[in-house]
């Protein structure tokens, strides 16, 4: 697993090396983690930086609404802004866990006034800025 999640696009020859196996009995465990849904899938790790998306902001939201429509809503049009990388509904405070990236503060400002802040369930917004980058699940 460990390969794999360092690079999905090892080869079974290369990935059986790593692991002391043969490439057969590599390639029949692959495919059963696979088909048990421990891996769920394979994907490129995307620089933001290079897609005009350096800046990356947490933002911690609580909201008014109670009911399950206006979760809902409010979860339907979160999720379809494109600047919005992750989102997470949180047991407790905030509600809401809200990861996006952005060109730069300009960028975040707008997002911020122009669609986020301005929807009807929005009670309070706390915006996170990194420092630095310890460690990242690539």
């Amino acid at each position: 697993m460990f390969h794999l999640r360092q690079d999905g696009r090892l080869t079974n020859v290369e990935l059986a090396k790593r692991v002391g196996l043969t490439p057969p009995p590599c390639l029949r465990r692959v495919k059963r983690l696979e088909e048990a849904g421990v891996i769920a899938g394979y994907r490129a790790v995307i620089n933001p930086e290079a897609m005009g998306r350096g800046l990356e902001v947490l933002i911690d939201v609580e909201i008014y609404a109670q009911d399950r429509k206006s979760f809902e809503e409010f979860e339907d049009t979160v999720a379809s802004y494109d600047e919005v990388v992750e989102f997470r509904r949180m047991y407790g405070r905030p509600d809401y866990f809200i990861r996006v990236a952005v060109a730069d503060h300009a960028a975040y400002e707008a997002f911020l006034t122009g669609k986020l802040s301005c929807l009807p369930a929005v009670l309070r917004l706390e915006s996170h800025l990194t420092m630095k980058k310890i460690k990242t699940n690539r």
